[in-house]
């Protein structure tokens, strides 16, 4: 590819990487990069998982490259992958703590609790980490629109696109989304 790679649309990118031009999936991950990024984080709240889930991410994209539609746009395709892994990962987070609640009590009473003090003055570097892990809390169903709209800045529509819901329920979904959100921060 030339150095005037930002001129080829997200399309004729993934025709290229389809081809076996990697520098073309190259520049596709590093225009969506941060934006999957910011969108997974949003979603798990964990910002080294957010890492793993967006690599995740651009490897199941790059496998599932010729399913791709270059008509269409690409942020939407691959944030409904990451969405995806993102559910995948709290299925396998969910099952761990089932399994972990199976392990003898006497085994847990060596660990650590991590908490933070709730006295304790936080600042505002905790106040995020403590939003992240308040919308990672919520349930998919009003996370996952909030997310894309808020935090991602996509459209009503590229939510509703993304998620296969109508453009109503996105805004009813993240409506609830903040009210939720904002009792849980609340209290």
């Amino acid at each position: 590819m030339t150095s005037a790679r930002d001129d080829y649309s997200d399309g004729e990118l993934a025709a290229l990487a389809l081809a076996g031009r990697q520098s073309a999936f190259r520049e596709l991950m590093n225009r969506h990069r941060s934006p999957i990024y910011r969108l997974v984080r949003g979603a798990i709240g964990d910002p080294d998982e957010a890492l793993d889930l967006t690599q995740d991410t651009f490897v199941a994209a790059f496998r599932a490259l010729g399913r791709y539609d270059p008509s269409r746009s690409f942020r939407p395709w691959i944030s409904r992958i990451a969405i995806n892994k993102c559910r995948d990962w709290r299925r396998r987070r969910a099952v761990r703590r089932l399994i972990a609640f199976a392990v003898p009590l006497e085994v847990g009473t060596a660990v650590s609790d991590k908490s933070v003090p709730i006295d304790q003055a936080l600042s505002d570097r905790e106040d995020l980490r403590r939003a992240s892990i308040a919308i990672a809390a919520l349930p998919g169903a009003i996370r996952e629109p909030l997310v894309l709209r808020a935090i991602e800045g996509l459209s009503q529509a590229e939510v509703a696109g993304v998620l296969g819901i109508s453009e109503k329920a996105v805004e009813t979904r993240v409506r609830r989304a903040r009210a939720r959100l904002a009792a849980m921060l609340r209290d």
